[in-house]
């Protein structure tokens, strides 16, 4: 297989001409209308640097996924996951984010590049209420660039397009397999929603 190792070759494999318009989107601090669209995101793609390489984890809430705190400050809220902690090992490790919202129904994303950290500073943490449970701790992204990204993924994607009516293997199925049948995968799966419920923040 022959693989792509030098800038020069790459770019040969691409149109020399840039729509303009692909950098003048590019803003270096939060605007009116990038608000509006990451106001009405609840779900968007958390991207960090570590020691160990990559990490893309979903991130969402029942309101927007982040507050906009000035025009170069985003708050995240780490509510209940698996405590794997990945991206926050990251953070602490590194700081490079990348943050990608998704509006349903609509096919353009827009992308926040930046440097995070995080803090349990009470009065921040506190901040972000849900039925009386906080967040352990809170990401503080800082913008270095925001922008929107082509529409053309979701559109080929279809992503928005209905479900897709495929057979797949339940999460309950994926650890009885992985652990050679130590799961009850069957269990797992019927219990999952009760307990998702009981977690969910």
């Amino acid at each position: 297989m022959r693989t792509i190792n030098d800038i020069a070759t790459l770019e040969a494999l691409y149109p020399r001409a840039i729509d303009p318009n692909s950098l003048r989107k590019v803003a270096t601090q939060m605007t009116a209308e990038y608000a509006a669209w990451i106001d009405a995101s609840n779900f968007c793609v958390l991207t960090t640097v570590g020691p160990q390489g990559t990490d893309g984890s979903p991130r969402g809430d029942a309101g927007p996924v982040v507050r906009i705190v000035g025009n170069k400050t985003l708050w995240m809220p780490d509510w209940r996951g698996n405590n794997r902690l990945d991206s926050l090992r990251n953070i602490v490790e590194d700081g490079r984010v990348s943050l990608m919202f998704m509006v349903p129904g609509q096919t353009n994303v827009i992308r926040v590049n930046g440097k995070a950290v995080l803090t349990d500073e009470p009065e921040i943490v506190q901040s972000f209420d849900q039925k009386g449970k906080h967040p352990s701790s809170v990401i503080i992204v800082t913008i270095a660039e925001i922008y929107s990204q082509c529409a053309r993924a979701l559109i080929r994607s279809g992503l928005w397009n209905g479900a897709a009516e495929v057979n797949l293997p339940s999460m309950g199925e994926i650890l009885r397999a992985q652990t050679s049948g130590d799961v009850d995968g069957k269990a797992y799966d019927e219990t999952w929603a009760s307990r998702a419920e009981k977690t969910m923040w």
